[in-house]
């Protein structure tokens, strides 16, 4: 009984249910996050924290500076703060986020969404294995350590001398979140295009795959981010322009708001984070529309209307143009929508002699159109409520700007885009023999010229030639013979093919002659000018 229990055939074990193996990279990736939150947080209480130490006059304890960098952290993803201490006592909402501060959340999220989709986690199956985890994976564990930090910052900054409106921060934290791991994980991934979902119609992805491989969409998306730059790049000339002119002004504004170095240091802070704002406030006054300065109060180069009593004490605002109509030196502003529509039209060129006229007018039109949208969320996004009644329209108006951006640079870039792309395809005057040197640069051209060239450079050596170099070499291989045998090699070898001679090839004086080895000549190649580039 024993021996049969213990030699029969055991029965086969129950399966055990599958331990789910918790994965060591997607925790990485969510504290990865959460680190990135942390980083941002830290940095703005750190600030705060030493600006409220250096007060001669602090309005509230280090509880109240902590509540502050909070909110300010919270400001920098575009959420609006409300100010309570009002002279009317009307709480005031603050909705101009500064676009400088937005840079500090954004590049700690795409490097830890980078950093997330880099590393491996650790070992899965063994101790040289790594896991590597799907970029849906890394971006969603990123996401998550982010927001479970910023819900945490929402709740407390909803309490302070400026607290955060949760509703706004419900939105705007998960939209800059998403958008920058979503960066950094497809800049890792190497900037793919990727597969479409499944629920996408098999037309709509092919339609779509076939647009961007087409380059007219990629010229237009160069040539309408070189206007925007343009754009933005005379804004900052503009606004560098007017605090030079309004120097006495804001240099008032500035030594008026405080006395003590602190407090000057936190207004040249700020007035620094608001830079980028200025710069497209700036754009936006070039294009036409300008910007709003509150209710009924408005500046463009056509003229300034409106009080600007309502309007606090601040070095940038200081520099505003006075009221009143436009002059000639606020006209000139109009230069930059011109250099902008110029810039568009030179980049949707292409360098091919088989696009046609229409084809490139058609891509400088898709290049206003995205010029006017990335300034129209430039404009977006520098522009917010500053107040309750007044000042509740604060910053340029997003469909203005991006419909002005759109119709400079239609009207200026379909004709010089048509005009550059004649001028490159026009023909070459001079001889027939002369080609074109645009044409030598072609696709396909420059190869089929080298090919011919290396044809006609076949060995064309004339036999006379070859006859005195074989006499030469006889001459070295044989030193020591007699001259008598020298000279009837010489003689023979000087002499036609086809008369004789007494001497055999290869000997001389009875003894072998090694054949000389000619260097094949080159010939039949021709110098092809060029045209000077104009």
């Amino acid at each position: 009984m024993t021996q049969v229990t213990e030699r029969g055939t055991s029965l086969p074990a129950a399966p055990q249910a599958a331990v789910r193996r918790r994965s060591p990279a997607a925790a990485a990736c969510v504290l990865g996050g959460a680190v990135a939150a942390g980083l941002g947080l830290g940095f703005l209480a750190v600030l705060v924290i030493v600006l409220w130490i250096s007060s001669p006059y602090p309005d509230s304890g280090p509880g109240g500076a902590l509540h502050l960098a909070a909110g300010l952290w919270l400001l920098a993803h575009g959420t609006e703060l409300v100010r309570y201490e009002t002279l009317s006592g009307v709480p005031a909402p603050v909705g101009v986020t500064p676009l400088l501060l937005v840079a500090l959340p954004v590049l700690l999220m795409r490097r830890a969404a980078r950093l997330g989709s880099a590393s491996g986690g650790g070992p899965v199956d063994g101790p040289g294995d790594d896991e590597v985890l799907p970029a849906g994976v890394v971006f969603s564990a990123v996401t998550c350590g982010y927001l479970g930090v910023g819900a945490l910052a929402t709740v407390y900054a909803s309490v302070g001398p400026m607290p955060a409106d949760p509703l706004s921060a419900a939105w705007h934290v998960p939209l800059v979140a998403v958008l920058a791991a979503a960066s950094g994980v497809w800049a890792a991934r190497g900037r793919p295009l990727g597969e479409f979902p499944q629920w996408v119609p098999g037309w709509v992805a092919g339609g779509v795959r076939r647009v961007i491989a087409r380059p007219r969409y990629e010229l237009a998306l160069r040539s309408g981010a070189a206007g925007a730059l343009v754009l933005v790049g005379g804004g900052v000339l503009l606004v560098g322009a007017s605090l030079v002119w309004h120097g006495a002004e804001v240099r008032g504004s500035f030594l008026g708001l405080t006395g003590v170095w602190s407090g000057r240091f936190a207004v040249l802070l700020l007035a620094v984070t608001l830079i980028p704002n200025a710069m497209v406030w700036g754009a936006a006054y070039g294009l036409g529309p300008g910007f709003a300065l509150g209710a009924g109060a408005t500046a463009t180069p056509f003229g300034s209307v409106g009080s600007h009593a309502a309007l606090p004490r601040f070095p940038l605002l200081a520099a505003l143009p006075g009221v009143g109509a436009g002059t000639p030196l606020t006209w000139a502003a109009f230069a930059v929508p011109v250099v902008a529509g110029l810039a568009v039209g030179w980049f949707a060129v292409r360098r091919a002699r088989e696009v046609s006229y229409g084809e490139t007018a058609w891509t400088a039109v898709l290049g206003a159109v995205v010029c006017g949208v990335l300034m129209a969320g430039l404009a977006a996004v520098a522009a917010g409520p500053l107040g309750s009644r007044e000042l509740v329209r604060f910053g340029p108006v997003w469909w203005q700007v991006g419909g002005a951006a759109v119709a400079w640079a239609v009207v200026l870039a379909v004709p010089v885009a048509v005009a550059v792309h004649g001028w490159r395809v026009r023909p070459v005057r001079g001889a027939g023999a002369v080609e074109a040197a645009d044409e030598w640069h072609d696709s396909g051209v420059r190869e089929l010229r080298w090919a011919a060239l290396r044809e006609a450079a076949v060995p064309m050596v004339a036999p006379g030639v070859a006859a005195a170099a074989a006499a030469a070499a006889a001459v070295a291989v044989a030193p020591a013979a007699e001259p008598g045998a020298v000279v009837a090699v010489a003689s023979a070898a000087a002499a036609e093919p086809g008369e004789g001679a007494d001497v055999p090839s290869g000997a001389v004086g009875g003894a072998p002659v090694a054949a000389a080895e000619l260097v094949p000549g080159v010939s039949g190649a021709r110098v092809l000018s060029r045209r000077p580039t104009v």
